[in-house]
């Protein structure tokens, strides 16, 4: 099958990957004139690992396992202890951090050259009987057996289907960065969540020295970006007595510092027309409350593989219907779950969570079953047969 995929991120490089290995010919289209690494971290959590070694790529080795989640007050006071180590030996597969630019490089390194375009940017999709066309700012086109619009939140592709349907702010914004940082932590597998009235904050390692940091804070669209954020923070989080949070806050610079409003799609029920449809956060795009953006994309790029690779000489419409239908109802939850920011319930708590780390365990492992198709489908990963 002849497969045009618009946008090379995490979710549109994913599906590139597994198609172009199981036989199809595969043309992602990405805008401008290199691939786009600018971000921090992301977390993949054992359904998103899972979801890549059902692609064929073997998680082992990216990024930095996270085996503790630690939930703290802005004074360091413990909260809870989440023992990670434990829901990836029982899920089979591991728990990363990793820097964005890690896993596009690796998904791109699994492509031949040619696969991945640079040049103008995707205006819309258009289906036609045994047909379906990309079309491109500059008036070219490229036509394919199915086009799939993975081109994230401000998505050309599903601004066609359904014009107005834009994408609504959740109210908060994360004010995050990648940086080496001077603290134990940093060499460590255990990440830290602290939430107090200023707002909350994570430091997770990211594998090689650095860490990945970010500070939730109200937010809406009319609000103006500082032209120091860096200083807007220590203002913030000054009065916080954790020793972690001051190493950050003190050697943060403002171009380290990037903003990521908390945006939220409608999840439809039909996820596009004809021989169209939409992946990752083109689609479902909602809050990283609870870290599953990437795993989400990379979940529809493994459903959207098997559906296509099961329709060789069947018709490709009914694959990609077939291909939503499958993956609507996790990703549905997934946005439900994250567009309560659940964890906004804890700000200012000063109290001890009245859960063990085992109930805390099984709570996130029964959430992370309820989004996941490639923990349903995937055989027993790396940490199962360690």
């Amino acid at each position: 099958m002849d497969v045009v995929i618009i946008g090379a991120g995490v979710g549109g490089l994913a599906a590139a990957v597994g198609l172009v290995r199981r036989g199809h010919r595969v043309r992602v289209f990405e805008r401008g004139e290199r691939l786009r690494t600018g971000g921090a971290a992301l977390s993949l959590w054992s359904n998103g690992t899972a979801a890549l070694g059902g692609l064929g790529i073997d998680p082992v080795g990216l990024g930095r396992p996270t085996d503790t989640v630690v939930g703290s007050t802005p004074t360091g006071a413990e909260l809870y202890r989440l023992d990670l180590r434990a829901v990836s030996e029982d899920l089979g597969w591991p728990n990363l951090c990793l820097p964005r630019r890690e896993l596009l490089e690796r998904l791109m390194s699994e492509l031949p050259d040619g696969v991945v375009s640079f040049g103008p940017a995707c205006t819309g999709a258009r289906t036609e009987p045994g047909r379906a066309t990309a079309l491109f700012e500059d008036g070219s086109t490229a036509g394919a057996d199915v086009v799939v619009g993975a081109d994230g939140l401000r998505s050309a592709v599903r601004a066609g289907l359904w014009p107005g349907d834009a994408p609504r702010p959740c109210g908060y914004a994360s004010w995050q960065g990648l940086a080496p940082l001077p603290i134990e932590l940093a060499g460590s597998r255990t990440s830290r969540w602290l939430s107090g009235a200023e707002g909350t904050c994570g430091i997770i390692p990211a594998g090689g020295g650095q860490v990945q940091w970010w500070f939730d804070l109200p937010w809406t669209p009319d609000d103006p970006e500082p032209s120091h954020p860096a200083e807007v923070l220590r203002e913030r989080f000054g009065s916080w007595s954790d020793s972690d949070v001051r190493t950050v806050l003190s050697h943060v610079r403002d171009a380290d510092v990037s903003l990521f409003p908390h945006m939220r799609t409608r999840v439809p029920r039909v996820w596009g027309a004809g021989r169209v449809t939409l992946l990752g956060d083109a689609v479902h795009s909602f809050p990283p409350s609870t870290a599953q953006g990437a795993n989400q994309a990379l979940e529809g790029a493994l459903v959207l593989c098997a559906a296509l690779d099961a329709a060789r000489g069947d018709d490709a419409a009914a694959a990609l219907r077939r291909y939503e239908r499958v993956r609507r109802p996790c990703a549905a939850r997934a946005s439900w779950v994250s567009g309560r920011q659940p964890t906004q319930f804890v700000k200012g708590s000063t109290r001890p969570l009245p859960l063990s780390g085992a109930a805390l365990g099984s709570f996130l492992k029964g959430y992370l079953k309820l989004v996941s198709n490639a923990l349903r489908d995937a055989p027993r990963g790396p940490v199962a047969r360690a």
